[in-house]
């Protein structure tokens, strides 16, 4: 598997969220990264494919487990997100800001981010990008007891979750383990998320 400790990515982006994807790309590669793009590579691109068909390629490359974390754009980022959350093992979220990039890597664990192309500018963009591949589930919350063992297990839950076994138990989880989590507000002393 490519990871995010190696500076892996994988990379995908449809017509609209292209130029968006290649100021980020152009950034991570400055910093090292190698970024695996498998999406439109160009605005002038004679034949775009389309947004759901490269959503679900993502998807199924996370699914095999070839990559540990992609970043993918469309125009709003809800499409291509939407496709390549039809593949098992997938956990996708759509974010417009770095606190929602932060919280989707360290409380959701995602491995397919989007953005759209559409909403976000590039130095936004590079900025959550950062957000999310230098931090991983549970960071940055040394002070909340139980934040990774509380969002582990819902990962893990999601990550197994089978509808037609959750249908047949009645819509429920008859042997659901819990951990005891309770707000716990960030001190004022505490240093923000590292990028």
């Amino acid at each position: 598997m490519k990871t995010i400790k190696d500076k892996q990515v994988l990379v995908a982006a449809d017509f609209a969220g292209v130029e968006v994807k290649n100021a980020v790309v152009a950034h991570l590669e400055a910093d090292g990264w190698t970024c695996t793009d498998i999406g439109v590579k160009t605005v002038d691109d004679p034949h775009p494919e389309m947004f759901h068909r490269i959503g679900l390629r993502v998807g199924a490359k996370i699914a095999e487990r070839e990559f540990e974390r992609a970043l993918v754009f469309c125009g709003t980022g809800m499409g291509i997100h939407i496709a390549a959350s039809k593949c098992p093992h997938v956990h996708a979220a759509v974010v417009e800001s770095v606190h929602a990039a932060a919280r989707a890597i360290t409380g959701n664990n995602v491995n397919v981010l989007a953005m759209g192309g559409s909403w976000i500018s590039a130095g936004l963009a590079i900025e959550i990008a950062e957000v999310y591949l230098y931090n991983n589930l549970g960071d940055g919350y040394d002070w909340w007891p139980n934040f990774y063992e509380f969002h582990k297990l819902a990962y893990d839950e999601l990550d197994a979750f089978d509808y037609e076994t959750f249908k047949k138990n009645g819509f429920t989880f008859p042997d659901a383990v819990d951990v005891p989590l309770s707000f716990c507000p960030r001190p004022d002393r505490y240093k923000r998320i590292a990028r």
